[in-house]
């Protein structure tokens, strides 16, 4: 089997930016998942809901969940499962595509990790959303989604979730609000803002 691919979380509803597709936003004059997908270098497939085709021009497949009722990203990391899987994919590693400045030797560092998850880490914080996955986790996962599992963390800690630690300046920084897409349009051009811009 293949041993990883990665896969692009997208399936937020971009509340706090007011709507529409944050995936989308202008960052450097191209959408701000490009650069996610540049940056994983291993990105084979995206997780999210709505209209597939405004993100035909990243030229890959666009993933639904297949739970109703916008379950969260757990639901978008078991749609990557089902179609790694039934590739003969044994693993995909997933980041979020608000984040446009992980580290770029994240999807490695993550495939290096022990078996069946790996999550990383920062100053001590978890970011679950960067993780290695085994596919053969699919039908636990679909089950405890079922039960009303929501929250990443808990249900890695129950596979015993290895912690991958990553150093730098605020490297699992995401876009959550226009403040925010303000501050990485700055980031990228060279800045590096230590607060909100107001």
């Amino acid at each position: 089997m293949t041993q990883l691919t990665g896969i692009v979380l997208a399936g937020g509803r971009s509340r706090r930016m007011g709507g529409g597709d944050k995936a989308l936003a202008d960052l450097g004059g191209r959408p701000m998942i490009a650069h996610v997908v540049a940056r994983l270098g291993c990105a084979r497939a995206i997780s999210a809901n709505g209209d597939p085709a405004r993100l035909a021009a990243l030229g890959l497949p666009v993933l639904a969940d297949s739970l109703p009722g916008w379950p969260g990203p757990l639901a978008g990391v078991l749609a990557g499962m089902d179609w790694a899987a039934a590739r003969g994919i044994a693993r995909i590693v997933t980041a979020p595509a608000d984040t446009p400045f992980f580290p770029p030797d994240l999807a490695a560092r993550l495939a290096a990790a022990p078996p069946p998850v790996a999550l990383a880490s920062h100053d001590g914080r978890d970011h679950p959303a960067f993780a290695a996955w085994d596919t053969g986790l699919a039908d636990d996962l679909r089950a405890a989604l079922g039960a009303g599992q929501r929250r990443m963390i808990d249900w890695m800690e129950t596979h015993g979730a290895r912690r991958v630690a990553f150093g730098g300046d605020d490297p699992f920084f995401n876009v959550n609000t226009q403040g925010d897409l303000d501050r990485a349009r700055l980031r990228l051009a060279g800045q590096s803002p230590a607060a909100p811009v107001l």
